[in-house]
C-alpha cells in the first residue's frame, strides 16, 4: 500500500491491541482517514482513544461485524480503500464456556467483511488490502523446543483458537477464489497499557494493587512468548504498508516466560512500585484448577518479518512489564472502571 490519501477501516478499534494501532495511524498518517468500528463490548472502551477522539482523521462508528447490511453499507458510504481486522472474542477461558460467541464473531463476522470488501471492490483491486491480524494460538501447542513459523500446520486447541484458524482460512480461500488481496499476521501474546484485566497480567496487577489472590492454573509451568502492544502496533503499521499480498508474517516478542517466573517477577517489580515488603505480593499466589485443553507453550520465530521488514521490538520485557505497571497505577480510574459490574461477575464466575 502506498501512503496517498486512504480510508482505511479498523475494526475491534476500541480493543486492547486496536486501540494502539488506531492511535498510531491517526498521529502517523494525518492524510488519511481512519475509521474504527467497535461494537463496545465488555473489552471495548472508548476511554483508550481519548488522546485522538478530537482529531479531524478519526471517525469513530459504533456497530458490529455480525451485521451484514450494516458492513455493507459502511463500505458504500466511506468507501474504504483498506481493513485492518482486529475485532474477535479473544479470551480462551470464555470460548470453553461460550464457544458458539466465537463462531459467531471470529467467524461469521470476518466472512461478512471480506464479502463487503469483495463486492464493493468489485475485482478492482489495485491499492486494495485487507489485513486480517491473527494469533499464534492457531499453531497449537510446542514441546520444550522448537518455534512457530509461518509454515507450521495449524493444530488448534480450544473453541478460539478454532475459531481464529478457521478465520484465517477464510481469507486464504477469499484471496485464492476471488483475488481479494490480503496479508496475515499471527502474534505471540500481548501486554502494555489499556489491556482488559482478565487476561494474566493485568489480571495479576490489578489482584496485587487490591491484595487479592493470584490464581495460577496447574504448576504454573506454562510458557509464552510475549509482546509489547506498542511493538505490535508498529509491526502492524509495517506489515499493512509494506508487506507482500497472500503472506502471513509471525509477530513475537523473542522472549519467553514461564507462567510462574512472570507472576514472580511481576510481584517483585509490584512491591517496589508500591512500597511493600519484598515477597509480600508473591505470597498472594494461588494455584487452581487447570483449564482443558491448555498449551503447554507458544513461541514465535519473527525472523521474517525481521529480515523482510526491518522490524524488531524496542524493549526488553523488563522494560515493558515496568512501563505497564507504572500505567495501570497512574490510571487506576480507569482500572476502577472496567473492574466493575459485568466483569466482577465473570471474575467470580472464572476464577472463585
Amino acid at each position: 500500500m502506498n501512503k496517498k490519501s486512504l480510508n482505511i477501516l479498523v475494526t475491534g478499534g476500541a480493543g486492547f491491541i486496536g486501540s494502539h494501532v488506531v492511535m498510531g495511524l491517526v498521529t502517523k498518517y494525518p492524510n488519511y482517514n481512519i475509521f474504527n468500528l467497535d461494537a463496545l463490548t465488555y473489552a471495548g472502551n472508548l476511554e483508550n482513544l481519548k488522546s485522538i477522539q478530537d482529531y479531524p482523521n478519526y471517525t469513530f462508528i459504533k456497530g458490529n461485524i455480525l451485521d451484514e447490511s450494516f458492513i455493507n453499507n459502511l463500505f458504500e458510504k466511506y468507501e474504504f480503500d483498506g481493513v485492518i481486522h482486529l475485532a474477535a472474542e479473544s479470551h480462551v477461558d470464555r470460548s470453553i464456556t461460550d464457544p458458539l460467541a466465537f463462531v459467531k464473531t471470529n467467524i461469521i463476522g470476518t466472512v461478512n467483511l471480506l464479502n463487503a470488501a469483495k463486492n464493493y471492490w468489485k475485482n478492482d483491486f489495485s491499492e486494495k488490502r485487507f489485513y486480517h491480524v491473527s494469533t499464534d494460538e492457531v499453531y497449537g501447542s510446542l514441546g520444550k523446543t522448537g518455534l512457530f513459523t509461518e509454515e507450521t500446520p495449524y493444530d488448534p486447541n480450544s473453541p478460539y483458537s478454532a475459531s481464529k484458524a478457521s478465520s484465517d482460512h477464510f481469507v486464504r480461500a477469499y484471496g485464492e477464489t476471488y483475488g481479494l488481496p490480503y496479508v496475515i499476521s499471527n502474534c505471540s501474546n500481548n501486554y502494555g497499557p489499556n489491556h482488559f484485566p482478565e487476561k494474566l497480567i493485568p489480571l495479576f496487577i490489578n489482584n496485587i494493587i487490591q491484595e487479592k489472590s493470584l490464581p495460577v492454573y496447574g504448576d504454573g509451568n506454562y510458557t509464552r512468548d510475549w509482546l509489547f502492544v506498542e511493538d505490535h502496533a508498529v509491526a502492524i503499521d509495517l506489515v499493512f504498508h509494506e508487506g507482500k499480498n497472500t503472506e502471513t508474517y509471525n509477530i513475537g516478542g523473542f522472549n519467553e516466560w514461564k507462567n510462574i517466573d512472570l507472576v514472580k517477577l511481576l510481584c517483585k517489580l509490584m512491591d517496589v512500585k508500591l512500597n511493600r515488603v519484598n515477597g509480600s505480593s508473591e505470597k498472594l499466589i494461588t494455584y487452581v484448577k487447570d483449564r482443558p485443553g491448555h498449551d503447554l507453550r507458544y513461541a514465535i520465530d519473527a525472523s521474517k518479518i525481521n529480515k523482510n521488514l526491518g522490524w524488531k521490538p524496542s524493549v526488553t520485557f523488563e522494560e515493558g512489564l515496568a512501563k505497564t505497571i507504572d500505567w495501570y497505577l497512574q490510571n487506576e480510574e480507569w482500572l476502577s472502571n472496567v473492574t466493575s459490574g459485568n466483569y466482577q461477575e465473570y471474575y467470580k464466575k472464572m476464577y472463585t
